[in-house]
């Protein structure tokens, strides 16, 4: 059962009949593209976004510290990306988060772990991974994000460059609040500020994406980019981490890109790792995390993500 239906009859009747457009035309397939995927994707990110945030609720950040502070370094490596995926903090908590393992005793390689796992491996990521491509690739997103989060903590780690981190920068505050709440009508009322806040930030970014990826949709040939962005094609991969990386998106910016790239033949691992490049390794996370970091950290995180993200990358394409 596909329970996007009613959104795609809602999107024939607007493109169709209220435009007025003909059918099997460039112009109408863009359309019905982005009507469609506007929805769907809003319809997701409200749902995921309070679902997760009343779960946040229940974990706070100080409990969150305190049971990384006393893992073993392996534990401690898994739970932190874990805790990643399901708390899609936001970029101006993400710096305070970082600072604030650090003081609470928790090693610097666990909090790359979570630095990386967080923006790389998201429930929104991964509930539209799941709508549009199935749940083998939503699985091997998951497991493919969590091992390169696990890996790159543990090499970061392992060369103790705590000293490369500037514990002078204050402890900020991301506007969500860290007020006790016991009931569920104050559980609901703070997700949906915070859905409402979210949805503020990122709505220009969403519409961006699904412009783009209605108008790879409805004009670009359907064999185009898979010949040159093919398994086959060794540069693909490098190519579209490249890429990438400049982009500003999150996960539901960049999906409707991705869901286009894969419909018209680039390979899954070149896929996938465009999109781990967009949300793992993206320039302006790279100038914020500047203001907690010097340049070194900065260049050797970079570093350990992308090397792990290409082997994900060719790892895909070589067994899909």
């Amino acid at each position: 059962m596909n329970i996007f239906r009613p959104l795609t009859i809602l999107a024939d009747a607007v493109t169709y009949r209220v435009l007025g457009l003909a059918a099997e035309t460039r112009l109408a397939a863009a359309v019905h593209f982005f009507i469609e995927d506007t929805l769907k994707i809003f319809l997701l990110l409200i749902v995921i976004i309070e679902a997760v945030t009343v779960i946040r609720t229940f974990i706070p950040p100080e409990r969150i510290r305190s049971l990384l502070s006393r893992r073993g370094r392996l534990a401690g490596h898994v739970m932190a990306g874990g805790i990643g995926v399901i708390t899609p903090f936001c970029t101006c908590s993400a710096i305070p988060l970082f600072l604030g393992f650090l003081e609470a005793g928790v090693p610097l390689g666990v909090t790359f772990t979570f630095l990386i796992a967080s923006p790389m491996v998201n429930e929104v990521a991964l509930a539209l991974l799941l709508a549009t491509f199935g749940l083998k690739v939503a699985l091997l997103y998951i497991a493919s994000g969590l091992t390169i989060a696990v890996l790159a903590g543990l090499a970061i780690g392992s060369l103790h460059l705590e000293h490369l981190v500037d514990r002078a920068v204050q402890d900020g505050n991301c506007g969500t609040g860290r007020k006790q709440m016991d009931t569920w009508p104050e559980r609901l009322a703070f997700a949906g500020r915070y859905t409402r806040m979210i949805l503020k930030r990122v709505w220009w970014i969403v519409l961006i994406g699904i412009g783009v990826g209605a108008w790879m949709h409805g004009y670009v040939p359907a064999d185009f980019l898979g010949r040159f962005a093919g398994a086959d094609r060794w540069y693909a991969v490098p190519f579209a981490v490249l890429i990438g990386i400049p982009l500003y998106a999150n996960a539901a910016g960049v999906m409707p890109i991705v869901a286009v790239l894969a419909e018209k033949g680039v390979a899954m691992g070149t896929t996938l790792a465009f999109m781990m490049a967009v949300t793992g390794l993206s320039l302006p996370e790279f100038l914020i995390l500047r203001r907690v970091m010097q340049t070194k950290l900065i260049l050797l995180f970079a570093g350990v993500v992308g090397i792990g993200i290409l082997f994900t990358g060719f790892l895909f394409n070589s067994v899909l």
